[in-house]
């Protein structure tokens, strides 16, 4: 056990993939255009086309905050209101960056599995609408797919989500951080979980998945992407040396790699939540995706914490003595690291 990995802490602590770093290496040599005016970013274009089964136009970016910003930013004007979850990546994490770029206001909604319903929609557009100009205009909503507590949206809450908004004028962004546990939990197409479902805009996450730095927006609907390259300039996240960038997310997308390393983490994670459970640990949400949230008395959780188990405490409500916490599987993780953690538990519930 002693070799075992002990971070839980989250999938950005996962090294890059080697067919990631075998990419880059493939793309370093010889000169090139720069940014973006290369073989490689026009090789990312044609793939993502294919994998998404539309005409989109994809931008790479080396953040998933650069993506959330940006993306929203191209869609919304700057008296817009994004809705959006209340404990959703850009309203809590994200330093009020969504805010900065768009110049919109993000407005938060609340449910206890970190979704937002369609009939949520109703009430805060018929405000804004009664308010008139007094009140940011409705302008778009937010979803993060995963979400923060590691559910995922079914195809009908998205689709019924997406028409509510659609149908009031918004348009509809997905936080697609962990896209692929996503795609990989539903066991659909790309398009079935993105564009067919109405989503517009899409910022498709790499980094959690095994790449060494790189995200990109894209916009199912071409025309909505008109200023999107000059807003990256902008706020400096147009990258010179771009077939870096881009060989990362076509090495996601060939072969399926995005989604066999989604798949795998995602079984560590039920794998992990199912050890708990049956050693009466109160898993508090569905585990849908690679995160597992669970409900742990503290003396056990000072106990795997002095063993090198790495993990963070999340703020929810859990019994006396006790606190919830985030534990995440990531690609590179072996069953053997997730048995360890759980024969830890054991050996420390008995």
């Amino acid at each position: 056990m002693s070799q075992s990995r002990r971070s839980f802490a989250s999938d950005n602590v996962a090294p890059a993939a080697p067919e990631i770093l075998e990419a880059i290496a493939r793309v370093n040599h010889g000169t090139v255009h720069s940014y973006g005016d290369d073989p490689e970013t026009r090789r990312l274009t044609s793939l993502a086309k294919q994998v998404f089964e539309c005409e989109l136009v994809i931008h790479p970016v080396a953040t998933g905050t650069a993506a959330n910003a940006l993306g929203l930013a191209a869609v919304v004007p700057p008296f817009g209101a994004v809705y959006c979850h209340s404990i959703a990546h850009i309203n809590t994490d994200e330093c009020g960056a969504p805010e900065f770029f768009s110049g919109a206001k993000l407005l938060a909604l609340g449910s206890a599995d970190g979704k937002i319903s369609a009939a949520q929609l109703a009430a805060p557009i018929a405000h804004a609408r009664e308010m008139g100009v007094h009140h940011v205009l409705p302008a778009a909503v937010s979803v993060s797919q995963a979400t923060e507590w590691g559910t995922v949206y079914k195809r009908d809450e998205l689709t019924a989500l997406a028409a509510a908004a659609h149908e009031h004028g918004l348009r509809v962004h997905m936080d697609g951080a962990r896209f692929a546990n996503a795609v990989a939990h539903l066991g659909c197409t790309p398009a079935e979980a993105s564009w067919k479902c109405g989503v517009d805009v899409l910022s498709f996450g790499a980094t959690k998945n095994g790449a060494l730095a790189a995200e990109a927006v894209i916009f199912f609907k071409p025309e909505q992407a008109r200023e999107f390259e000059m807003r990256r300039k902008r706020a400096g996240h147009l990258w010179s040396k771009m077939r870096f960038l881009s060989a990362q997310l076509t090495a996601c997308l060939d072969n399926e790699l995005w989604l066999r390393n989604a798949r795998h983490a995602n079984a560590l994670a039920t794998r992990l939540a199912q050890g708990l459970q049956a050693q009466g640990i109160r898993v508090l949400q569905d585990v849908e995706a690679n995160e597992v949230f669970a409900a742990l008395p503290n003396r056990l959780i000072a106990a795997l914490r002095a063993q090198g188990f790495e993990f963070y405490e999340w703020p929810a409500p859990a019994e006396p003595g006790s606190a919830v916490v985030r534990l995440v599987s990531a690609y590179d993780m072996a069953v053997a690291d997730v048995d360890a953690l759980l024969a830890a538990v054991g050996a420390k519930r008995e």
